[in-house]
């Protein structure tokens, strides 16, 4: 695997667990990453934990094929506004910003992943939104979500599972990536700690489980 084509193929199932990932600096100081996944050096399709220190900064650029992402922790800002820990955010292909952090912040972020046209600027405190409760023939089983996005390529929700539930996932011509964000839990066995990464490829079932409950980023889709 070069430095240029970082887990890209997508018949393979991923677990990454990434606090246990070295911080790579990007172009601009202060401003350091954990690479998921690449297409090329500082270009094309990349999905990362980015971390800014207090006071940082990245110049101004355009996202010629969007920009994704979900503040972590801290304070992320740009010309359009401030941004805490909860946020959801879509920058659509041709928009662009001179994004900085006066106290410092953590966000997963995706890019170059989006359609071309049609996409919306979205920028939503998802710490204000009403979690969906899932139920089955009028029974909760204990998953909750919030959609945050959805169109005919791509659903990106927030999901939380209570103390001592659990989920499949079955993708059949979607893949699925989860981002642990609070709590833990268990795939197929294999135990889950905050901000660990999962993709899964199409036509393949997995279960998830937690001991005291968990919440996740997911995206479901082809993109």
């Amino acid at each position: 695997m070069s430095d240029n084509n970082i887990n890209l193929d997508f018949s393979k199932k991923l677990i990454i667990e990434t606090n246990k990932m070295e911080w790579s600096p990007s172009p601009l100081p202060g401003v350091d990453r954990r690479r998921l996944e690449r297409e090329e050096a500082e270009a094309g399709r990349a999905t990362s934990i980015v971390r800014y220190a207090p006071g940082s900064s990245f110049s101004s650029h355009i996202h010629g094929g969007g920009e994704e992402y979900f503040v972590l922790d801290g304070t992320f800002s740009d010309q359009s506004g401030d941004y805490g820990k909860g946020y959801y955010v879509r920058n659509p292909p041709g928009s662009s910003h001179a994004p900085h952090s006066d106290e410092g912040c953590t966000i997963f972020v995706k890019l170059c992943q989006m359609d071309e046209q049609g996409e919306p600027q979205i920028n939503l405190n998802t710490n204000s939104v009403t979690w969906e409760k899932n139920e089955i023939n009028g029974n909760f089983n204990g998953h909750s979500q919030i959609q945050l996005f959805k169109n005919d390529r791509e659903h990106v929700q927030l999901e939380k599972l209570d103390p001592g539930a659990e989920l499949t996932l079955k993708t059949e011509e979607q893949r699925v990536e989860i981002l642990i964000l609070e709590g833990e839990a268990e795939l197929d066995g294999k135990n889950l700690e905050k901000l660990s990464w999962i993709r899964l490829p199409k036509q393949s079932e997995a279960v998830m489980k937690t001991m005291n409950g968990c919440q996740f980023w997911s995206k479901y889709g082809s993109i």
